[in-house]
């Protein structure tokens, strides 16, 4: 079974061991790769030369994971066998049940009192250690001041601590007890307890009104070093490895040959990225493929196509495109990561043109349906001619396929009652249809209740009132076209796309004249698609999705 780091395995190792007199170890913790940073954690650590100076053999350690730890704590557990002080400090993140109280480690996850495992360092075990050396033990305690809950039986800080006769301990910020620990804990023969107040420690255990720890600097004769040539050959070599992997795996292993290297702070920093972004390694393999502008347009086109709202067709991956990548990697059995790899984007873009080629096959089996009824409801109504039927048809179908025809006889049949009205009815009805207001035909019809135009009065107090009534939603529609900045190449495109499904779009000359917005009209209604005979996103996408996907290429 895995057990807390510093257990009584690791403290057997202190048997027969053979160190000098003096024994410290300083474990600063400021990168945790899944709880964030402890800033200044740290600088714990820079206690190391002033304690080294007094003759103490020191093992330290900055952001030790599991593996690293367990190394320290069995070098500082032999190095305890026969020391006369002990030195521990430790800053970083704690965790406490209430009673005992653990230090995690850098590779920690979010804490559980049941799953802590190896990746907690028991203060108590240390505090056990350190009763050897009675009187002359000091702990430690950089506390990161965060407060937390992560299960219902273990939170953030540090608990009751069971402290041995004759150990004190020293709890503070993680600054204040690493500059302590720096300047006055390595002085030698400084009483410490007046500077718990100054530094805003708190000291509990053995406290005693005056302190002396630290005993007189060894009088040592230099003994000529040989110099340490590092292998940075080695170091070089693990790290390109490293990169080429690009893993967190690959990056602590670097850590653990080269805890001095070249590279450690790139390798922390890597490691925090990787724990921190999920999808690192698909966000790089997305960047590798070198997409352009164009591309992500017509990835969106592709998205919008199959009823993924990516939040507009603009060519910049926002949340809106991510999520709908998402959301289509979801239905398609991928990982959801957002990023796509160019297997994703082939078979997306096949899926698109199916879509596509579906949607129009759709498109002209509702316009060879509506044909079909307006073709029969002409023939019962405006094929006959009179000027009831022509009416009927138009109002059934204002943009029909007889539309303009039934438009021309009701013109002809206005100017033969033109012809046979009185002068001064014909001057009446000329001024109503002049001003063309709703209020000049109810003008005319009170006039000539029973006159020759009571029925082009009637039909155009109606068509009036219409456009009124959607005068709001006609304006909203050709602020929306105006919004796609359509140029003149598109445009004609629009209208040799109406023309080739058979909506007689009028002239193709990119103008989008009367015959155009009937068109478009008539294209809305067969696919079913919101819209007033002005273009949207929804239907230009819809109309040009092969046409625009082909023209992008």
């Amino acid at each position: 079974m895995r057990r807390y780091l510093l257990t009584s395995a690791a403290l057997a190792v202190m048997a027969g061991a053979t160190w000098a007199d003096d024994a410290a170890l300083l474990l600063g913790n400021d990168s945790y790769e899944r709880l964030g940073s402890v800033a200044r954690a740290a600088d714990v650590l820079d206690a190391a030369n002033g304690l080294e100076a007094l003759g103490f053999s020191v093992t330290s350690l900055r952001n030790g994971r599991v593996d690293t730890t367990a190394t320290s704590l069995a070098e500082f557990a032999a190095a305890t066998a026969e020391a006369d002080r002990i030195v521990v400090a430790l800053s970083g993140r704690f965790v406490t049940d209430g009673k005992r109280t653990w230090l995690l480690t850098a590779d920690a996850a979010e804490p559980s009192l049941l799953t802590l495992g190896s990746t907690a360092v028991s203060v108590d075990s240390l505090l056990a250690v350190m009763a050897g050396a009675a009187g002359e033990a000091i702990l430690l305690l950089g506390v990161d001041t965060e407060a937390a809950k992560y299960d219902p039986w273990i939170s953030a800080g540090i608990g009751n601590l069971p402290i041995p006769q004759g150990v004190t301990v020293v709890s503070g910020s993680v600054r204040d007890v690493a500059s302590f620990a720096e300047t006055v804990l390595t002085q030698p023969q400084e009483d410490i307890v007046p500077y718990f107040e100054d530094y805003g420690l708190t000291a509990t255990g053995y406290t005693p009104r005056s302190h002396v720890i630290m005993p007189m600097r060894p009088s040592v004769v230099p003994v000529p070093q040989t110099p340490q040539v590092s292998d940075t050959g080695a170091d070089d070599a693990l790290w390109e490895g490293a990169q080429a992997l690009d893993s967190a795996d690959a990056y602590r292993n670097y850590i653990r040959r080269f805890p001095n290297g070249k590279h450690i702070a790139d390798a922390e920093r890597l490691i925090n990225e990787i724990m921190t972004e999920p999808n690192r390694q698909d966000r790089l393999i997305e960047e590798a493929l070198g997409l352009s502008r164009d591309a992500r347009r017509e990835i969106q086109r592709d998205l919008s196509l199959l009823d993924y709202n990516t939040r507009g067709i603009d060519g910049i991956f926002g949340v809106g495109t991510r999520q709908a990548i998402t959301n289509w990697q979801q239905e398609n059995g991928y990982s959801q990561s957002s990023y796509l790899t160019q297997d994703q984007i082939a078979r997306l873009d096949a899926q698109a043109a199916r879509r596509s080629a579906e949607l129009e096959a759709e498109a002209e089996r509702r316009r060879r349906e509506a044909e079909l009824l307006d073709r029969t409801y002409w023939d019962e109504t405006g094929a006959v001619g009179d000027e009831p039927g022509l009416r009927a048809y138009l109002d059934r179908y204002p943009d029909g396929v007889f539309a303009e025809l039934a438009t021309d006889r009701l013109a002809a049949i206005q100017d033969g009652k033109r012809r046979a009205a009185e002068a001064a009815e014909t001057a009446a009805w000329d001024r109503a249809s002049g001003v063309d207001a709703v209020g000049a035909y109810q003008e005319y019809l009170s006039v000539y209740p029973e006159g020759e135009f009571v029925g082009e009065a009637q039909a155009r107090i109606a068509a009036l009132t219409e456009e009124q009534e959607i005068a709001p939603e006609l304006e909203a529609a050709q602020a929306a076209e105006a919004a796609l900045e359509l140029n003149a190449l598109t445009r004609r495109l629009v209208e040799l796309r109406l023309g080739q499904m058979g909506l007689s779009p009028g002239v193709i000359d990119g103008t989008f004249d009367d015959d155009t917005r009937r068109a478009i009209r008539r294209y809305q209604t067969n696919s079913e698609v919101d819209g007033v005979g002005y273009l949207n996103e929804a239907t230009l996408v819809r109309l040009l999705a092969d046409a625009v996907g082909n023209l992008g290429r």
